[in-house]
């Protein structure tokens, strides 16, 4: 039995036993933006990654950083429940640790643009252009862009204008007449961020508000131009849906999306490269008038809004697909299509480990249902689809064909409210039982129940996922899910479903867990029965894989395994507040996150029960929000060959050490030693799904006669190779 050191025994952790939530997320900002430092990824995905960094600050500003200023000019003096920091003191910090993020982005920018034109384009300014080129501009932003803008004067007879959230806008400063004058040109987000211009198998890309910048003389003839700099602003999107007086979400939710727009600003960005000696020349008038404090205010020497380079990525990797990730086709077992996919289902549970599986075997759950005579019902949960649904259009046409389809369209994930009051309305109209979500929660489970007619009898088929339900992001994130004809199973989806459409009661559940009423709690009892085990026998093990960890009583659950000596492997992509490796406190628990080609984002819980084994997927997270605010649902493997898969998927990325960072006990992140065997996780899961084409045949046959199964001699394979 692990011995541990001794730590006075305390009910609760105090406020030095965790790390603070919005700063741990930026800590996993500064892992994204790294990976574009990674030599080992290629050039244009190098690119990519900073594009990424941008995008999820974009958010984390809009919603976590909005939030924290509301509670600071609230007053409030205690900004959350593990840290106590105030939140002026959290202010502060954000501000300081992103500052470091988004010097190690712009310099990871710079460097990388210089090594651009190794592929044959080059990004210039306006001012770098021959005059060949600068004359095609200059047609360009006369034909193209001149028409469109609308320069915005501010004085007495026209007071300062309504600034769009995250749109780029040009502050220009002008003289007439010894006045002084000030306008905005926004900049309209339908233009191309950048100009392309084709020079004899060389390319040169102008970015669109250096172009303006410099062309500002044709918008304000007469005057004589000081200066200008591009700048953009960030708004508050964290509102509050008040539903009690609500007599229809759906306007509730388009009222609170043009809310939205509307939102107090809390960033202030600003490209100071056109504006020499900007800081003797900037007076604060945007700042003052926007109402922005010192501490949110970015100038940066380089273009604003890195997320243009997802498309300059596109337009390159055209002429250039070797600078991006090899191209890979997910596998795909004929088995799991059409009606073979509910015959071969009765037999077994199914297993889908996306993106390595195809995620069509989903699609094709539902698209079968829809046209096949046996269907009486579909009911299934939304809460993020892509733009084209297949899952949309397939339950349209069961409705449309007579089936009874019941889906739950989550109105309130974020962002996609939108979409998902458009989705709402076609379902609708199709004829589909459309549900809203349950009042005061997200409905962030990811389930669909088929019921069918066969022989004369209820049958009842059933996918459970961690993941949602996008045939988009099923290619980039790694999730998992069952297809399942379990009986049981089958009963506890019909039970939860009648939860969310009608009016009962909590339901009593065979193998589910569903919070916000159990899981928490499930959690906890399996941690306390992997105590008591570890006690009796000495071996007591925990693995968890999630997005984030910011729940209070489950970091402090997993703190009481850790003293009493269980061996604890947290893989944990994004925020984490428990501290691993405290001596008395958390010595025994060892946190790594991974990032890299795909988006980890299946939930696993693994306790060992002393080689009894209990293995669970979920669509929660360890965050407070999926305990309290969501109804979400825990479900069992209960399938021992999909259990041993899952945990050779484990050993993998507890394992990698070429995409994992692991947390140290004082919060920084440092890389595994890159010594053999080397593992990438998502290059090994891509190998091994290239193989899987070729040992399906004997896969079950195998299994039937005790054989050791293809997925672990892979992986014994795997670590043959890497020794030699």
């Amino acid at each position: 039995m692990s011995s541990v050191s001794e730590r006075p025994n305390t009910s609760q952790a105090d406020e030095l036993d965790f790390f603070n939530r919005e700063l741990s997320w930026l800590d996993f900002n500064y892992r994204v933006i790294d990976e574009a430092y990674d030599s080992d990824n290629p050039f244009l995905e190098q690119l990519n990654f900073l594009g990424i960094g941008s995008s999820n600050l974009d958010e984390f500003f809009m919603v976590r950083v909005a939030g924290v200023y509301d509670q600071y000019h609230a007053g409030i003096e205690v900004a959350e429940n593990k840290t106590n920091m105030s939140p002026d003191d959290l202010l502060d910090a954000i501000s300081e640790r992103n500052r470091r993020n988004v010097d190690f982005q712009y310099k990871r920018y710079k460097q990388l643009v210089e090594q651009l034109p190794t592929l044959n384009y080059s990004v210039k300014a306006f001012t770098e252009l021959n005059e060949n080129e600068k004359e095609q501009a200059v047609q360009y932003f006369r034909e193209l862009i001149l028409p469109t803008l609308s320069p915005l004067g501010i004085d007495a007879y026209r007071p300062f204008p309504h600034l769009k959230n995250k749109v780029l806008n040009i502050f220009v400063n002008l003289t007439k007449d010894e006045e002084i004058y000030q306008a905005i040109v926004p900049i309209p987000s339908l233009l191309d961020r950048y100009l392309t211009f084709d020079y004899h198998d060389s390319y040169v890309i102008v970015l669109i508000e250096d172009l303006i910048i410099n062309l500002l003389e044709e918008l304000f003839q007469g005057y004589e131009i000081n200066y200008a700099y591009p700048f953009r602003i960030t708004r508050n999107a964290d509102f509050d849906i008040i539903e009690e007086d609500a007599s229809d979400l759906l306007i509730l939710i388009e009222d609170y999306v043009k809310q939205r727009r509307h939102g107090a600003a809390i960033r202030l960005e600003i490209d100071t490269r056109y504006t020499p000696d900007f800081n003797a020349k900037y007076d604060d008038f945007l700042q003052e008038v926007l109402e922005i404090e010192d501490r949110f205010v970015y100038q940066f020497e380089g273009p604003l809004d890195l997320t243009f380079l997802f498309g300059l990525v596109d337009t390159v990797s055209e002429l250039h697909p070797e600078a991006t990730y090899t191209p890979f086709k997910p596998f795909l077992n004929p088995k799991h299509t059409g009606e073979s996919l509910y015959q071969t289902a009765k037999e077994h549970d199914l297993f889908f480990n996306h993106p390595y599986d195809s995620f069509d075997p989903v699609v094709s759950f539902i698209e079968h249902a829809a046209v096949d005579p046996q269907t009486i019902a579909i009911k299934q949960t939304l809460y993020r689809v892509s733009k084209n649904s297949p899952i949309i259009s397939a339950l349209k046409k069961a409705a449309e064909n007579g089936k009874e389809v019941t889906v739950l369209v989550e109105l309130k994930a974020r962002f996609d409210e939108s979409n998902n009051v458009y989705w709402a309305r076609e379902l609708e109209e199709a004829g589909c039982h459309v549900l809203y979500g349950v009042s005061d929660l997200k409905t962030h489970s990811k389930i669909a129940l088929v019921i069918r007619m066969e022989n004369q009898q209820i049958h009842r088929y059933v996918h459970l996922g961690t993941g949602n339900y996008n045939d988009k992001t099923a290619r980039t994130y790694t999730d998992m899910g069952i297809i399942t004809a379990n009986p049981e199973i089958g009963e506890d989806a019909s039970n939860f479903f009648n939860y969310l459409s009608g009016y009962t009661d909590r339901p009593e559940y065979h193998h589910l867990h569903v919070s916000p009423f159990a899981i928490r709690d499930s959690l906890i009892d399996y941690i306390d029965e992997e105590i008591a085990s570890h006690k009796e026998h000495g071996n007591g093990h925990i693995i968890a894989k999630m997005n984030s960890l910011t729940d209070k009583p489950l970091i402090e659950k997993l703190y009481e395994a850790s003293q009493a000596g269980v061996k604890i492997e947290l893989i944990v992509r994004g925020i984490c507040c428990l501290k691993p490796g405290v001596p008395g406190l958390s010595e025994t628990i060892h946190v790594r996150s991974i990032v890299g080609r795909f988006l980890e984002h299946s939930r696993i819980y693994y306790f060992h029960r002393n080689g009894k084994r209990h293995l669970f997927l979920s669509s929660a997270d360890m965050m407070t929000r999926n305990m309290t605010k969501r109804v979400e649902i825990e479900f069992p493997i209960l399938d021992k060959r999909i259990e041993e898969q899952i945990l050779h998927i484990l050993e993998l990325q507890l394992s990698d050490n070429t995409k994992a960072r692991v947390l140290q006990s004082d919060g920084e992140y440092t890389r595994p030693a890159k010594e053999p065997p080397l593992i990438n996780n998502h290059i090994s899961q891509m190998e091994f799904a290239g193989q899987k084409k070729a040992v399906l045949v004997k896969e079950h046959k195998q299994a039937s006669q005790g054989k050791q199964r293809p997925f672990a001699r892979f992986f014994q394979a795997l670590r043959r190779k890497n020794q030699k």
